[in-house]
């Protein structure tokens, strides 16, 4: 019993529920090591009884919580408004007067608290200290959060691209998509096709290996963007190398490397692009700064402060000791250690480089994002944040009492994984975030929102809750451990309103109650995804459009997920029978799969939405030309649901049946590593997809007067 209300005081679950109507107890070793991960020793009874009585006494003798949360023009919260009569409270902006917002800007002042709220002059939107006094007690500090009462809204209706911006190479990407892909993308897309907005895959620092980890969600750094997908030419220095020779050189090794990917059947090689961009961006770093640009340059050394000094000096240490902080010598392992300070000022130079690197990567994020605004996007790029950082990488070094070492990010068992999943990625630590006031994770926000018109945030259930598992056990023995949501919230509705971008989470799979709704209360826009909307509360079939959500990104797929082509013609399943995947023979699986599919083709049938096909006698497969109609009746029934933004997996456009990645594999499927290809599966160029009948055939669709949907509201 001491255990379990210890847990609960700091927010770990003893017990979850894998399905409905079924909960699980959470093994008593679980609790005791995430306990010890959040600095509660736990490991003897006596242990357990001391501190149950430290958090206990705490929590009695507490005014205020650790982090009180004010939505602008909404009523205070109970914490406020149920002080002791006579509580003098004092709040002092963190940031300076340039920074807050609203009218007077930065100001201290003291309220005594009572009844009501005229009391109450709400200080400006921001994150402050407030300090509340009693004639009885220690004064007591608490992170005061003002936000707006929910995130900046697209525009009525609008659609755009989903991508993998490695896949999309173009006859001048140096052997995977680039910024200047991105920018060409949105600029041809926004004014040729209308399109509102292109998301792309996150854009994180990798972890460089032999060979690196090809998957953009276990990054080395989340707020730092990867130089890797930097177009070399497009930096203003790259005309005045001194050595154009060497330069024209590794260009041309270059335009080899996208030549093996389109013509010859490689693969995207992220290692080799990298070390052929390192030694021309070698050459362009070697070129003096312009007095502008060198002025550009300090202001974004100044704006990025210590973050960006300790990622650089990561990159640099990273290079003489290996890709993992964690086999370094120990006295390097604290990046506030005397000899990480030695070592700052000894490879100064290769820290300046990569700072340098940084620069020119977010300028051309700007560029790409302005390029986007320029042609009528009204959202723009819409940037994707992973859901954590791999454990020996940048973040972890730089920001190592916030993470919670010896615990991995992951997912409980469920019906459709009954051994659950770890990811590999350690936590955060919601005290040490709270005891900061949400600093690393305001810095993520602005270094990602600086130049996004709307962020995706994967599984955004983690605001919430996490499931942490213990190092060296596996997924089932895991358990939940909460964030302080209205925290988390009221951080990321507040950066998203000082960038005025948007934000949308993907809330797909196992949810939370409440979740969903807290999230759209707050304009966190959610993600639906065609094959999953069905009437689970009732008969299971295909939700009807006019039920679907507005609040939401509605789209036919995911970079986890089968192709549209490839579900509609079952070529998925095959595809996970020769490489020995499915638990049931393949004629039970793929009728399974048909009969899935037939019934959403006989929805679409019923709504008229599909004049060209229709549904095949017994719900097979679909052929070419049927298959292709039926793409674009799946965009039509999309268009039909009251979704306020509309996203089409590029590769769709041109029939593409092959997924980015297969969730479950490794070594046996090239994950992240194939360029957007054809239903035949030769890769296609941005400047092909351009001119793809078969593209604007299924664009005419999204640009067709479309019956006016019925909105049902969240």
């Amino acid at each position: 019993m001491g255990l379990s209300r210890l847990a609960a005081l700091h927010g770990v679950a003893t017990s979850f529920s894998p399905s409905a109507g079924v909960t699980g107890p959470v093994p008593e070793t679980t609790v005791v090591a995430v306990l010890g991960a959040l600095g509660v020793d736990a490991t003897t009874p006596e242990a357990v009884r001391d501190a149950l009585a430290a958090a206990e006494s705490a929590a009695r003798t507490r005014l205020l919580p650790d982090t009180l949360v004010v939505w602008s023009g909404e009523p205070l919260p109970p914490a406020l408004t149920g002080l002791p009569p006579g509580t003098e409270l004092t709040v002092r902006p963190e940031e300076t007067e340039e920074e807050a917002e609203g009218p007077g800007g930065a100001r201290t002042g003291a309220h005594p608290a009572g009844p009501g709220s005229a009391w109450w002059a709400e200080p400006p939107l921001g994150v402050h200290r407030l300090t509340a006094r009693t004639p009885d007690r220690e004064p007591q500090h608490c992170t005061l959060v003002v936000a707006p009462a929910r995130a900046p809204q697209p525009p009525a209706r609008t659609h755009g691209f989903l991508v993998q911006l490695y896949s999309l190479l173009s006859a001048r990407s140096w052997g995977m998509g680039d910024l200047g892909d991105l920018a060409d993308l949105a600029a041809w897309s926004g004014r040729r096709l209308g399109a509102g907005f292109v998301q792309v895959n996150p854009l994180h620092a990798a972890v460089p290996g032999d060979p690196t980890d090809p998957s953009p969600y276990r990054p080395s750094s989340r707020r730092f963007p990867d130089p890797v997908h930097l177009r070399v030419e497009s930096v203003p220095e790259y005309g005045q190398v001194t050595d154009p020779v060497a330069l024209d050189a590794l260009r041309r090794k270059g335009a080899e490397l996208r030549e093996a990917v389109l013509d010859k059947g490689a693969l995207i090689d992220r290692d080799a692009v990298r070390a052929l961009k390192r030694q021309a961006l070698d050459l362009v770093l070697a070129v003096p700064l312009t007095p502008g640009r060198h002025a550009e340059y300090c202001d974004f050394l100044a704006a990025q402060g210590r973050p960006l000094e300790d990622h650089a000096l990561w990159c640099a240490i990273a290079e003489v000791h290996g890709p993992d902080w964690h086999g370094w010598p120990e006295e390097l392992r604290d990046p506030r250690s005397d000899a990480t300070a030695r070592a700052r000022a000894e490879l100064l130079d290769r820290v300046d480089h990569h700072c340098r690197l940084a620069w020119l990567t977010a300028t051309q994020l700007a560029d790409a994002q302005r390029a986007a605004r320029e042609a009528g996007m009204p959202v723009g790029v819409v940037h994707d944040l992973a859901v954590g950082v791999h454990p020996g990488g940048a973040d972890t070094w730089a920001q190592q009492d916030a993470f919670a070492h010896g615990m991995s990010v992951g997912a409980p068992p469920d019906a459709f994984n009954a051994r659950g999943q770890d990811w590999g990625l350690p936590p955060w630590r919601p005290d040490a975030l709270a005891a900061s006031g949400y600093a690393p994770f305001r810095g993520l926000l602005r270094g990602l929102l600086a130049h996004a018109g709307a962020l995706r945030i994967d599984h955004v259930m983690g605001l919430f809750r996490l499931w942490w598992v213990p190092g060296g056990r596996p997924p089932t023995e895991g358990t939940y451990v909460s964030h302080d949501a209205e925290a988390m919230l009221a951080v990321l509705v507040l950066e998203a309103h000082r960038a005025g971008t948007v934000v949308v989470g993907e809330d797909l799979g196992t949810v939370e109650p409440g979740v969903r709704e807290a999230l759209a209360r707050r304009g966190v826009l959610g993600t639906s995804v065609l094959w999953f909307e069905r009437d689970w509360a009732g008969d299971g079939r295909p939700l009807a459009p006019e039920r679907w959500r507005r609040d939401c990104l509605a789209t036919a797929t995911t970079h986890d997920l089968p192709s549209t082509a490839a579900r509609l013609t079952g070529d998925h399943v095959t595809l996970r029978h020769r490489l020995g995947l499915l638990a049931r023979p393949l004629d039970e699986e793929l009728r399974e799969d048909g009969a899935d599919t037939a019934e959403w083709l006989a929805l679409l049938t019923r709504l008229g939405l599909l004049p060209e096909g229709g549904v095949l006698p017994g719900g097979g497969p679909l052929p070419g030309a049927d298959e292709e109609a039926a793409v674009r009746a799946v965009h039509r029934f999309l268009l039909r649901t009251p979704a306020r933004m509309t996203g089409i997996w590029l590769p769709d456009t041109i029939g593409d049946r092959r997924p980015q990645n297969l969730p479950g594999t490794w070594d046996q499927y090239p994950n992240w590593r194939l360029p957007v290809a054809d239903a035949e599966g030769v890769p296609v160029t941005l400047e092909q997809l351009a001119a793809s009948p078969r593209l604007h055939r299924l664009m005419a669709v999204l640009r067709a007067p479309q019956e006016p949907p019925e909105v049902r509201m969240p």
